[in-house]
């Protein structure tokens, strides 16, 4: 009798869901105000948001053209394997399920409680109802591909509620006096460091790769989905900082650290700020949901390939899901949560997370060197696009360095420890349990 296998599901709108819902988190309604700190004119603020969601966009168009080309289980895991060496790939599910998923997954989760604990007033602490949090969306992806998408979806639609809410109301609400912008001068170097907090903020749609295995149409439903997803988001921050400008001004946007609630409070007062803070409680729970759908695919892969616990690669009989891979995730986020390190783990991330979205821009150059031809989606502007997405991802990983040269050291030591044991994995083939 044969192993089940991952079930071809999905669409293009739960593709399109997938991709919003691993972009928008809660960092839309803060990142605003550190941004506004690095540039000081309103139209720089709103080019940053741009700019940004113009490299995303690059992104997209590469990730489309490698979905076409490698529709298989672990999207990224897959394009690096085939392009450089299993050991790359290895190393980007050890980081993704140490560093960079994980931390990301227990810090949201975290931030979910505060706000849910604040609203609510329920007498738990913070990490207990994080850990319950993560434990109900384990379950509810567990039950199946289809019912991890249709609450990812649901919730997705959620968020863009609560932001046409911050748009609608921002938009009506009468502005006390609006900042010149001309206080500060801003520089290349400001702008340059803007685009750091920009970039957070747009990451996340390429774990929509990690579903091909699970896509009806992988080739054409990943493509429609990074594309609309990502066009999306950039419509939606672009129009949020626009509104953010409008009722604060550049200078009030840089001096408040909760700017969406000091939009909502100018527009409806106290209600207002609670409504928001209800907001960005559904748009963190959201990103956890997408989280806990797509990483454990990237696990399981892994494990397909030898490369980790064979267990892991379990396909559940009756909902074809990778039961294990995503128990592992959940347990992983738990653990973090519970310890209170998640906070040093973000600061791991940035610099880790880019040096594989650099590798993979890289890839489309390897692949199409190769002359393997594209079924249904050929990046446009292709060499020049690709090549300016790979060098802003190289850049931000350089600056990053910079900035944060201690928090990045550890982030590289502990994704370096990987090669031990992806050799420990080679060399170890019969180990079944994790």
């Amino acid at each position: 009798m044969s192993e089940p296998t991952l079930a071809r599901r999905l669409g293009a709108f739960d593709a399109t869901m997938i991709v919003m819902g691993g972009i928008i988190g809660s960092g839309i309604f803060i990142n605003p105000y550190v941004v506004a700190q690095h540039v000081h004119s309103p139209a720089l603020i709103v080019a940053a948001w741009a700019a940004g969601g113009v490299i995303a966009l690059l992104g997209a168009f590469v990730y489309a053209e490698l979905a076409s080309l490698r529709p298989e289980a672990g999207g990224q895991y897959a394009y690096l394997r085939d392009a450089y060496h299993p050991a790359v790939a290895f190393l980007y599910g050890w980081a993704l399920l140490l560093v960079v998923q994980s931390g990301g997954m227990a810090a949201v989760a975290v931030t979910f409680a505060r706000y849910t604990i604040e609203l609510t007033g329920i007498a738990w602490p913070d990490w207990l109802l994080a850990s319950v949090t993560l434990i109900v969306l384990t379950i509810i992806n567990v039950l199946g591909v289809r019912s991890g998408s249709n609450t990812q979806s649901a919730l997705m639609i959620l968020k863009l509620v609560a932001i046409a809410m911050l748009i609608g109301f921002g938009f009506a609400a009468h502005s006390p006096g609006r900042s010149s912008g001309a206080t500060q001068s801003s520089t290349l170097l400001g702008f340059a460091a803007a685009m750091t907090p920009v970039m957070f903020a747009y990451g996340g749609w390429q774990t929509a790769s990690f579903m091909s295995a699970e896509l009806k149409r992988p080739r054409r439903d990943l493509a429609i989905g990074l594309l609309a997803g990502v066009t999306g988001v950039i419509t939606v921050y672009v129009l949020v900082n626009i509104v953010m400008l409008h009722v604060l001004g550049a200078d009030g946007l840089a001096a408040t650290t909760t700017p969406a609630s000091a939009v909502m409070r100018a527009a409806l007062g106290e209600r207002g700020a609670k409504l928001i803070a209800i907001g960005i409680a559904i748009s963190t729970l959201g990103f956890l949901s997408q989280s806990m759908l797509t990483a454990p695919r990237v696990y399981y892969a892994m494990a397909a390939d030898g490369v980790f616990f064979r267990s892991v690669a379990r396909v559940h009989p009756v909902t074809r899901v990778p039961y294990v891979a995503i128990a592992l995730q959940g347990v992983v986020a738990i653990v973090i949560a519970i310890s209170g390190k998640y906070e040093q783990i973000l600061g791991y991330v940035v610099a880790t997370d880019f040096i594989f979205f650099g590798l993979t821009g890289a890839v489309l150059f390897i692949f199409r060197r190769r002359g393997e031809p594209a079924d249904a989606f050929r990046t446009p502007g292709h060499p020049v696009t690709t090549a300016i997405f790979t060098l802003a991802c190289w850049t931000v990983v350089i600056a990053t360095v910079a900035k944060f040269p201690v928090q990045s050291v550890i982030g590289l030591t502990i994704l370096l420890a990987g090669l031990v044991a992806y050799a420990f994995w080679r060399s170890a083939p019969a180990i079944d349990t994790p």
